[in-house]
């Protein structure tokens, strides 16, 4: 059985589902998420860009050119909120877009203490964006929850997901076995459409997007 931190879960989950390039941002709560891609930078391309919205864009526009999941990372707070004008957009194309972002440490989780990037319900905000939002509680629980973001992508009508992650979490080892029990799942049979066609196939299309929010990094 491997051990994985909470960023390497992740990222194995995203290889796992065909993700070969993702768009992000670093910073302090997901620096553990940053080190497992920079890890795999012979497998994952990382795009970095200087605001969190561009991220977002970018991850959506790979979603419309190439029918494919587009995915991006960024801090909690502001900074997934600076998404959000992105992930609206996703919506309303029922693109495919996969946001992963982070949490303040668990025992500050909606304390009002004043972290650092933090919001009052950061998993309730994005579900009111979102076709899908769930927060890692832990790094065994990676796998499952990876593989369901990429499940409702692909399933029904297409909308974005999130996948929010507990700081902490990305850094501290566990033995993750769960990828037997969440396949890669297949991809729709007309993901691909010629240039212009995004609107048509927006409007006929199953799956779209997902955020991750609060891995713990340690």
């Amino acid at each position: 059985m491997a051990r994985m931190t909470g960023g390497e879960a992740i990222v194995d989950g995203l290889l796992r589902h065909g993700i070969d390039t993702v768009f992000g941002l670093p910073g302090v709560q997901v620096y553990g998420l940053f080190d497992a891609f920079a890890r795999n930078a012979n497998r994952l391309r990382l795009i970095n860009a200087r605001h969190e919205q561009t991220t977002a864009y970018m991850a959506l526009g790979y979603a419309c050119a190439t029918g494919r999941p587009g995915a991006y990372a960024v801090v909690p707070g502001p900074g997934v909120l600076n998404t959000t004008a992105a992930l609206a957009t996703a919506w309303g194309l029922n693109a495919p877009v996969l946001c992963i972002t982070g949490q303040v440490p668990s025992a500050m989780i909606g304390r009002g203490r004043g972290q650092l990037h933090e919001l009052p319900d950061q998993l309730a905000t994005l579900r009111t964006l979102l076709k899908s939002a769930e927060r890692i509680e832990h790094p065994t629980d990676a796998p499952r929850l990876v593989a369901n973001a990429f499940q409702q992508m692909r399933s029904g009508r297409p909308r974005r997901r999130s996948r929010p992650w507990r700081r902490g979490c990305g850094r501290r080892g566990r033995r993750c076995s769960g990828w037997a029990a969440a396949p890669r799942m297949p991809g729709p049979k007309c993901w691909r459409w010629p240039s212009g066609w995004a609107y048509r196939w927006s409007r006929s299309a199953p799956g779209a997007a997902s955020s991750m929010t609060g891995i713990r990094w340690r």
